[in-house]
């Protein structure tokens, strides 16, 4: 009940003028970028950051958070017409949601399965998030520095190993983010590091510059050299026009949708509040689940459960992710490092502590979400006929536009070129990781992080003078510290398993061969 009550306190904040009208600014950009494949989410954020400078925090982390709710809409888009998933966790919906566009001739009722699965599980993911936030945020009262410093070392490590196939890349990339977070000034010695005599150094290398090199203008460049590559991300196909009203289910449609969408949503939810996982494995969860069940039609042939299985699911993540992002400052992807560096920005200390500290704003921002997934299912059914027309935009006028974002959001920063600097050249370096198939999420995630990390294991050493025991002293740091070691060595388990197993595998064939002669 007590949560209710803030609940219900907290949507008298969020349906103030102002940020209901920033819910739908958000909801808005949030389905045009997830639509608008190769931009995705975490580029929208970053560069709609800057923009909130000049807002009260709330109203910015409001319309920040609509942009990526909303994001998780506007994915399925591009996916279900073009087959070309307009951002990682829509992966799954292009199986059966392209399918359904071009075999079975239902467009519009794929879009619409969508939209409504997306709804369903978000709200299921938000309804969890009430009651998971501050419960969470009760259990990290009880962190110190010790069992905080476990925390935050299995969000990058997970995140290294969630993310990308190839584990080593993972992890290399989130050793540069935290060499390229010490840059600077060391705030416990005060003595410059790695700064190379350089003035501009000292203060480190600003996060909002980095976050739109590493995934604006990235995406920039790719898109350049996709335009010389004459690659067009846009082909309706047989597709020519689309209506709300023949995009309208039936019942035995709904009958359809329903079950999958609040089994995932539940799911998702839960995989969402795990440190590194995030919307994309949600999705990928949930679809397979969904394969265990009973569908009418064969998943992957045009099935409305695939649709409502990985939309319900990936939303519902999104929404879950809110929970370790406010009750103890760990965010589930890169996405949700940009967020957290937002916040920090404006001042505000994510951690246990901001439900107890900042009540208004907590309660505000999730309020919020509330709002926004009503917004975004208006916003994205209004849209159903328009949907060619802004999936139809030439990449020569995406380019200019998104340049001119990126330039004016990193000057912003200092008012001076050197955050176009430094955005230019993250931007050459998250391209280069993109294009050699490394993740750029773990780079943002521990740069967001590393401080954090590096105040805490001080802390924890100057407590300890110096001794690794304290992080064995009480039952929770134990049991954090385990976790974190069947992190590191999973990933050697299974090389030395999948080894093990090829070893016998030859001598088998070889035994054979033997008999045979």
């Amino acid at each position: 009940m007590e949560n209710l009550e803030h609940l219900l306190n907290g949507f008298q904040t969020a349906l103030t003028f102002q940020n209901v009208i920033a819910s739908m600014l958000g909801a808005f950009l949030g389905l045009i970028v997830g639509a608008m494949p190769g931009i995705g989410s975490l580029a929208g954020v970053a560069l709609l950051l800057p923009l909130t400078f000049k807002f009260n925090p709330l109203t910015a982390m409001i319309m920040l958070g609509a942009l990526y709710y909303s994001n998780m809409y506007g994915g399925s888009f591009s996916a279900i017409l073009l087959n070309i998933p307009g951002d990682s966790p829509a992966i799954m919906t292009t199986l059966d949601g392209y399918p359904m566009n071009v075999k079975r001739k239902r467009p519009g009722q794929a879009l619409m399965t969508a939209i409504m699965a997306s709804f369903v599980g978000g709200t299921i993911g938000m309804i969890i998030l009430t009651v998971v936030g501050p419960a969470l945020a009760n259990i990290g009262l009880k962190f110190g520095p010790a069992e905080m410093t476990m925390v935050l070392l299995i969000a990058m490590t997970s995140i290294s190993w969630l993310v990308g196939d190839n584990i080593s890349k993972g992890l290399l990339v989130t050793m540069v983010g935290i060499l390229l977070a010490t840059i600077g000034m060391d705030t416990l010695t005060g003595s410059p590091r790695y700064t190379f005599g350089s003035m501009y150094l000292l203060g480190g290398i600003p996060f909002t510059p980095f976050i739109i090199g590493a995934v604006g203008f990235s995406q920039v460049i790719k898109l350049i050299h996709d335009a010389k590559k004459d690659i067009n991300p846009v082909a309706p196909g047989e597709v020519t026009k689309l209506s709300i009203k023949g995009s309208m289910l039936t019942w035995e449609d709904w009958k359809r949708l329903l079950p999958p969408a609040i089994r995932s949503g539940m799911m998702g939810t839960f995989v969402g509040v795990l440190p590194g996982a995030g919307a994309t494995t949600g999705a990928f969860l949930g679809y397979a689940v969904q394969k265990k069940f009973k569908s009418k039609e064969p998943l992957g042939t045009g099935a409305i459960e695939g649709i409502s299985a990985a939309e319900a699911a990936n939303n519902a993540a999104a929404a879950g992710a809110f929970a370790p992002l406010l009750a103890l400052g760990i965010p589930g992807s890169g996405t949700g490092a940009v967020l957290l560096g937002g916040l920090i920005m404006f001042g505000l200390n994510p951690g246990p502590l901001l439900f107890t500290n900042q009540p208004v704003f907590t309660w505000g921002l999730i309020a919020s979400l509330y709002l926004s997934n009503v917004l975004a299912v208006i916003v994205s059914i209004m849209a159903i006929p328009y949907l060619l027309k802004i999936l139809s935009v030439p990449i020569k006028y995406m380019v200019p536009a998104i340049t001119s974002i990126c330039i004016v959001g990193a000057y912003s920063t200092s008012n001076s070129m050197y955050g176009v600097l430094v955005m230019l050249v993250t931007g050459m370096l998250g391209y280069v990781l993109d294009k050699n198939d490394y993740p750029v999420a773990p780079m943002l995630l521990s740069f967001v992080l590393a401080p954090l990390l590096e105040s805490n294991m001080r802390k924890t050493f100057i407590i300890s003078g110096g001794s690794l025991g304290i992080f064995l002293n009480s039952p929770i740091s134990t049991a954090l510290v385990i976790v974190f070691a069947g992190l590191i060595l999973t990933p050697a388990y299974k090389n030395i398993l999948g080894k093990v197993r090829a070893g016998k595998a030859k001598g088998e064939s070889k035994t054979e061969l033997s008999a045979e002669k």
